[in-house]
Formats: structure tokens, C-alpha cells, sequence
């Protein structure tokens, strides 16, 4: 017996969760390269949210169609408080291609 996934757009997402999976989008001047050249945006993301979850809430989100996504984790650094040592947050990174044509304006602006 074989299991046929069905694809993220026949899957259906809590609401709520997808409001929470992005936690921020990224703006640095590698972002902002990256977005000019391969016309990709960056968020930062829960760390145990799936790709198909981030592809869903960026759709519902901002009313574009998303190409992929491709995720990263961001080790936390180890740094010293005096003479205690912390360590910084984890960070899931998500990089989503946007289709030709589409584009995500974090301005506020209506287009």
C-alpha cells in the first residue's frame, strides 16, 4: 500500500499556527542582495516549523505564490556575561523564492 502526501496547497493548516510560524522577516544588506539577484526573501522562522508550513503561512500572509523554500539553523553564540557564560538562542532561518513576477513589500505600502 502506498501513501500518496497530498501537496501544501491541498493540506490544510491551522490558521493560528501559521500566523505564529513567522517570527520576523530578516532585512540586512545579505538579505537585501539576496532578494535583488534571486528574488528570495528571508524570515526568521519557529525552529520546528516544516517547510510546507512556512510556504503556506508566506501565501496566506502576504498574497504571493512562493516557488521554495529552503530552511537553516543558526547556531546560538556563546557568550560571557562577567564571569557567567550564556549561550544566544538557536535561529531557524527560512530563504523563500518568490515566483517571476512576484514580489513582497515590507514597507507597509499598498501596491
Amino acid at each position: 500500500m502506498s501513501r500518496i502526501n497530498p501537496s501544501p496547497a491541498q493540506r490544510k493548516y491551522d490558521e493560528g499556527r501559521l500566523a505564529q510560524v513567522l517570527v520576523a522577516p530578516i532585512i540586512s544588506e545579505k538579505a537585501t542582495r539576496i532578494g535583488e539577484k534571486q528574488n528570495q526573501v528571508m524570515f526568521k522562522v519557529l525552529r520546528d516549523a516544516t517547510k510546507p508550513e512556512i510556504k503556506a503561512a508566506v501565501e496566506l500572509m502576504f498574497k504571493v505564490e512562493v516557488a521554495s523554500v529552503s530552511t537553516s539553523v543558526q547556531k546560538g553564540k556563546v557568550k560571557r556575561f562577567g564571569r557567567a557564560i550564556g549561550r544566544r538562542d538557536h535561529v531557524k532561518k527560512a530563504f523563500v523564492a518568490l515566483k517571476a513576477g512576484q514580489e513582497l513589500n515590507f514597507s507597509g505600502e499598498a501596491s
